[in-house]
C-alpha cells in the first residue's frame, strides 16, 4: 500500500501580506487532518516483516524525490524550496514532510501539494511530490465600464499578464470595484468574475472576464437630525454642501451619496457649529440605511450641541517683535465676541491661503521662518473662554543659497531675474509665494509642478537654502490651416516662439531647431486667398537692456484686399486697398502703489491707401487715410500662478488711446466744409462737373447719395452745386482724430477646492474732440458671438457675448448696415472646473452667464438695458496649438431688427486670451 500525504491549499496570495497568517492557519489545520488520517490508516511495506506501528513514524534515508504533475518550474528548484536533500534522514510520518508542505505553501504558487511514497528499499525511501500550479492570467477583459476605467482597475488590482489567479485575488478585485462605485453613489453595483481556459493557450494560463453591472445611482430621499435644539435642521442641511436630499431644486448639487463627501460634510456641520459658538458640538452617531423599494438612502445624524461660548480675555505671550495691540488688531477678535474656533485658527494660520493675512504669515514675511503661534485655552468660566496666544519667535532666518533645477531649455538668467528670494536677504514667505507666481507667469514651465524645496534649514545659523524645481513645457505654437471658403482657397501659416533667443540668431550651434531660451517672443503669421493677403511680424523682449523688467514690443503688418464680388466669385485686382501698420511700445513694472502695477505706453501708425477701391468704410475710391495714435495703460495683475487656469487674484486695467487734435491745430471748420467750392460738384445740364472737369450723371449721383445732407433735391438752374462726399471725407479722414477709453476688471475666486468663479466687467467709449467732425467710423466696437470674427480693416474691436451671432448686438444705421458702436458695457460670470492641468494638455469645463450691450452714441447709452445669455463650454490648451474651445450659448433676447430670442448658438474658440 502506498503512503500518501495529500493537501489542497486555497486562498493563498503571498503578495498580499494580510493573508500570510491565514495561509499558515489553513495549512496547519490541513496537516493535522492528514496526520490523523495517517495514524488511523494503515501503512503496508512491500516486505511484510517491516510493519510500522500506528503510534510512531519510522526513520528512513531519503533516496530521491521525484516531482510529478504539470509545472513550469525546474523540479530541482521545487525540491530545494521544500527543504529536502538526498541522503538526509527523515521520519515518515514526521515533521520533515509537514515542514516541506508549509514551505511550498508559503510560496503562493500552488493549488495542491501531495507527497506519495513511491517505494521503500531496505532503509531507503523514494518519494513522489505531486504539485498542481495555480493558474496565471493571460488576458483580462472588462465588460460594462469605459476604457479608462478598465485601465485603472487593471493597474490598481495588478491584473497583469502572468499574475497568479487565486480566490483571494478574485475576491479582493470584486470588492475593490464594488467599493469604488459605492463611493460614487452606485450602491447596487455588482461585479462577476470568471476565468476560462482556451485550448490555444499554453498550459496553466486562463483568461479572466470581469462583468460590471453599475446599476442606477442611489439618491438620498431623506436626511434627519436628532439632538439639534438651537440650530434648525434646515441650516444643518445647508452646511452639507455635497450631500443633499432628493429635490428638483438641487441642480448643481445632486442628491447622490458619496461616502468621502459625506464624511467631509459631517466635519462641516461641526465646523459650522464652532463658527457660531458651539465649541463642544460633535456628531454622536450617524446611520446610512438603504431602502431597496425606493432605491434610495435614508440618513440619520445625531448631534450634541453643547452650550454656546464666548471669547473672554485674549493675551499674547512671547511676542517682542510686534506689540499686543498690533497682533490683536490682526487677530480681529474681541472679548465678548461669539466663540468662533474656525475664525480663530484662520487668523492665526490660514492653511487655505498661502499668502493670507494672518499672524503666522506676518512673522514669516518678516524673516521669522522658525516662528510658531498657538492658541491655548487657559480658563473656562461658565460659557466664557480665555485664551493665550503663545508666540515663539525664534531667530531671524536669511536666504542662503537659491538654485533652480529642471530648466533644460530656458537660460538660467531668464528665471533668476524673476526670483524675489535673493541670497543674503531676510526670509520672506510672501516673496516665496510671489516667486512661484512669477515663474508660472513666464509660460515656459508647468505651473502646477513648480516646487520650492527647503534645503539645509539651520535654526542655529539662521539660514535656509531654497531649490526651485521646474518642469519645462512647450513654449512654441504653430498654426497651419488650409480650406476653401468664400469661393476661393484660404491658407494660413502662423508661428509663435515664446522663448526665443535673438542674440543667437547667427550661432548655428544654438538651433534646436531654433535658438531658444532667452524669454523673447516672436510671432509670424501669413494668410492669403483670392481676395486678400496679410503678413504680420511681432517681437517682444521682457527685460529690455537686461537689467530692469521693462518690456519692449514692436510689430509690423501689411494687408492688401482686392475688390470682389462674392456672389459671382470674381476678383478685380486692379481695385485694392493697402493697409500698413507699425507699432512700438514699452511697459514698465512699477513699485508704487505696489509691484503688481504695470505702466504701458505705445505709439502706433496705420496707413490706408486706396486704389480705385470703393469700400463701405470710405466714400472715396482713391486717396489715403492715416492714423497716428498714442496709447497708455495702467494694469494691476495679481492673478494666480497658472495663467491658463488662475484660481485667485484679479486683473484691473484702464487704457486710453489718443490721436492729435488736428482740427484744433489746423483750425479747419468742418461744419461748413461741404460749402467750400473745392469740395463741390457743379451742376451743368444733366451732369455734375467737379473742379477737375470730371463729369458724373446727375441721376446716378442722386441715386448714389439720396440721403446725403450735401445733396440738394431741387436743382433749379445750371449754377446749383452740391458737396462731393468723397472730397469731404477725404479731407475729414486724411488724419484720423479720436480718443478711446476702456476699463476691464477681471476677478478669480476659488469657491470650493478646484471650482473657480471668474467675474468680468468691461466698459469702452470712443469719442471725438470736434463734434462737427464727428466720431470716426474706425476703431468701433462690434458686440456678439465669439469675439474673434470680423474684419480688422477698420481697426474694429470685437466684444465677445456668447449666445448671439458675431456682431449681432452692434447698432445699425437706418439702412440696416452696421457701422459699429461708440460705447459698450458687459458683465460676465463664469464657473470653471479643471478636468486636467497637465503640461501636455490643460482642459477645463465651464458654465457662464453674460449680459451686455453696445450703443451708437453716448446719448443712447442705457447701462441696464442688456442682452442676456447663458450656456456651457469647454477649453483645451495644448502648448503646440494654443487655446481651443467650444461654447454652447443661449441668447434670451432678440437682436436689433428681430422679434424672437437669439436662441442657441455654437461658438468655436481658437487662440482666445485666457
Amino acid at each position: 500500500m502506498r503512503l500518501s500525504l495529500v493537501i489542497k491549499k486555497e486562498n493563498v496570495d503571498l503578495e498580499k501580506q494580510v493573508n500570510k497568517l491565514n495561509n499558515f492557519l489553513v495549512l496547519h489545520k490541513s496537516i493535522k487532518l492528514v496526520l490523523t488520517f495517517l495514524i488511523l490508516g494503515t501503512f503496508t511495506q512491500i516486505k511484510a516483516q517491516d510493519r510500522v506501528p500506528f503510534d510512531q513514524g519510522k526513520k528512513y534515508i531519503l533516496a530521491d524525490v521525484k516531482v510529478v504533475g504539470d509545472i513550469s518550474f525546474n523540479p530541482q528548484t521545487v525540491v530545494t524550496f521544500a527543504g529536502l536533500e538526498k541522503g538526509q534522514e527523515i521520519t515518515v510520518p514526521g515533521e520533515q514532510i509537514s515542514s516541506s508542505i508549509k514551505k511550498l505553501g508559503k510560496l503562493g504558487l500552488f493549488d495542491e501539494i501531495s507527497f506519495y511514497v513511491n517505494r521503500i528499499e531496505n532503509d531507503s525511501i523514494y518519494l513522489d511530490l505531486n504539485i498542481k500550479e495555480l493558474p496565471k492570467i493571460n488576458e483580462v477583459k472588462f465588460v460594462g465600464v469605459s476604457k479608462s476605467k478598465t485601465e485603472s482597475f487593471i493597474k490598481d488590482n495588478g491584473l497583469t499578464n502572468g499574475k497568479i489567479v487565486t480566490e483571494n485575488l478574485i475576491t479582493t478585485t470584486k470588492n475593490y470595484i464594488e467599493k469604488k462605485y459605492k463611493k460614487d453613489g452606485f450602491f447596487n453595483t455588482k461585479v462577476y468574475i470568471t476565468t476560462s481556459k482556451d485550448t490555444t493557450l499554453t498550459k496553466n494560463q486562463v483568461n479572466m472576464l470581469v462583468k460590471v453591472d453599475i446599476g442606477e445611482k442611489v439618491k438620498i430621499y431623506k436626511i434627519d437630525f436628532e439632538g439639534n435644539k438651537n440650530v434648525p435642521s434646515s441650516k444643518l442641511l445647508g452646511s452639507m454642501k455635497n450631500t443633499k436630499e432628493k429635490n428638483f431644486s438641487h441642480v448643481l448639487k445632486r442628491s447622490k451619496y458619496i461616502e468621502a463627501k459625506y464624511q467631509e460634510d459631517l466635519e462641516k456641520i461641526v465646523n459650522d457649529y464652532k463658527k457660531i459658538g458651539y465649541r463642544d458640538a460633535r456628531i454622536l452617531g450617524d446611520s446610512v440605511t438603504y431602502n431597496k423599494e425606493k432605491n434610495a438612502i435614508y440618513i440619520k445624524i445625531k448631534v450634541e450641541e453643547g452650550i454656546k461660548y464666548y471669547f473672554g480675555n485674549i493675551k499674547f505671550i512671547g511676542n517682542t517683535v510686534y506689540s499686543d495691540e498690533g497682533l490683536r488688531s490682526m487677530l480681529g477678535i474681541h472679548t465678548g465676541d461669539v466663540y468662533n474656533g474656525v475664525l480663530l485658527q484662520e487668523r492665526i494660520a490660514d492653511k487655505s491661503k498661502p499668502d493670507g493675512e494672518d499672524i503666522t504669515n506676518l512673522y514669516q514675511n518678516n524673516g521669522y521662518l522658525f516662528s510658531s503661534i498657538n492658541a491655548v485655552e487657559t480658563k473656562t468660566t461658565d460659557n466664557v473662554i480665555d485664551f493665550e496666544i503663545r508666540v515663539t519667535e525664534g531667530p531671524i532666518a536669511y536666504f542662503n543659497k537659491i538654485t533652480v533645477v529642471g530648466n533644460d531649455k530656458t537660460n538660467d538668467e531668464v528665471i533668476y531675474r524673476e526670483l524675489r528670494t535673493k541670497p543674503g536677504e531676510k526670509y520672506n514667505k510672501g516673496e516665496l509665494v510671489r516667486t512661484i507666481r512669477e515663474i508660472g507667469q513666464l509660460g515656459f514651465f508647468d505651473p502646477e509642478k513648480i516646487d520650492p524645496q527647503f534645503k539645509n534649514v539651520d535654526s542655529g545659523a539662521g539660514t535656509v537654502d531654497i531649490e526651485y524645481h521646474v518642469v519645462e513645457k512647450g513654449a512654441s505654437q504653430i498654426e497651419l490651416q488650409g480650406g476653401y471658403g468664400g469661393g476661393g482657397f484660404v491658407g494660413t501659416l502662423g508661428l509663435s516662439f515664446n522663448n526665443f533667443s535673438a542674440r543667437n540668431l547667427f550661432n548655428k550651434d544654438a538651433y534646436h531647431p531654433l535658438p531658444m531660451g532667452d524669454g523673447q517672443k516672436v510671432a509670424l503669421r501669413l494668410q492669403a486667398s483670392s481676395y486678400y493677403k496679410t503678413y504680420s511680424l511681432s517681437f517682444s523682449e521682457p527685460w529690455f537692456g537686461g537689467k530692469k523688467p521693462i518690456q519692449f514690443s514692436s510689430s509690423f503688418a501689411f494687408s492688401q484686399q482686392y475688390s470682389s464680388n462674392y456672389q459671382m466669385q470674381k476678383v478685380d485686382k486692379s481695385k485694392y486697398i493697402n493697409i500698413t501698420s507699425l507699432s512700438v511700445g514699452m511697459a514698465k513694472r512699477l513699485t508704487v502703489p505696489d509691484d503688481f502695477f504695470t505702466l504701458s505706453q505705445s505709439i502706433s501708425y496705420q496707413q490706408y491707401d486706396l486704389h480705385n477701391y470703393l469700400y463701405g468704410l470710405f466714400t472715396f475710391a482713391n486717396g489715403t487715410s492715416r492714423n497716428l495714435s498714442y496709447s497708455v495703460g495702467l494694469t494691476r495683475n495679481s492673478k494666480g500662478f497658472n495663467p491658463i487656469f488662475p484660481t485667485y487674484g484679479a486683473e484691473f486695467s484702464v487704457n486710453g488711446e489718443f490721436t492729435l487734435p488736428y482740427s484744433l491745430i489746423t483750425g479747419t471748420d468742418y461744419a461748413t466744409l461741404g460749402d467750400q467750392q473745392k469740395y463741390k460738384y457743379i451742376y451743368s445740364g444733366n451732369s455734375y462737373v467737379d473742379n477737375n472737369d470730371r463729369v458724373v450723371n446727375a441721376g446716378d449721383y442722386l441715386d448714389k447719395y439720396p440721403s446725403s445732407s450735401y445733396v440738394s433735391n431741387k436743382v433749379d438752374n445750371y449754377q446749383d452745386a452740391v458737396a462731393d462726399p468723397a472730397k469731404v471725407d477725404q479731407e475729414k479722414y486724411r488724419w484720423l482724430e479720436y480718443y478711446k477709453v476702456q476699463f476691464t476688471g477681471d476677478w478669480f475666486t476659488t469657491l470650493y477646492k478646484k471650482l473657480v468663479l471668474r467675474t468680468l466687467m468691461q466698459f469702452g467709449f470712443l469719442g471725438a474732440y470736434n463734434q462737427d467732425r464727428g466720431v470716426i467710423p474706425f476703431e468701433r466696437y462690434y458686440m456678439g458671438g465669439d469675439g474673434m470674427a470680423g474684419s480688422s480693416i477698420d481697426g474694429r474691436q470685437n466684444i465677445q457675448l456668447r449666445g448671439y451671432e458675431n456682431g449681432a448686438l452692434t447698432p445699425a444705421s437706418s439702412s440696416g448696415d452696421a457701422y459699429g458702436a461708440t460705447v459698450y458695457n458687459k458683465f460676465s460670470l463664469e464657473l470653471r472646473y479643471p478636468i486636467t492641468l497637465k503640461s501636455s494638455a490643460s482642459i477645463y469645463a465651464l458654465t457662464f452667464a453674460e449680459a451686455g450691450q453696445s450703443y451708437a452714441s453716448l446719448s443712447d447709452y442705457q447701462p441696464f438695458n442688456l442682452a442676456r445669455s447663458t450656456g456651457v463650454g469647454l477649453r483645451v490648451f495644448m502648448p503646440a496649438f494654443g487655446l481651443l474651445g467650444i461654447d454652447f450659448g443661449y441668447g434670451f433676447d432678440a437682436v436689433p431688427g428681430a422679434i424672437k430670442p437669439s436662441g442657441w448658438q455654437t461658438h468655436f474658440i481658437i487662440g482666445q486670451q485666457f
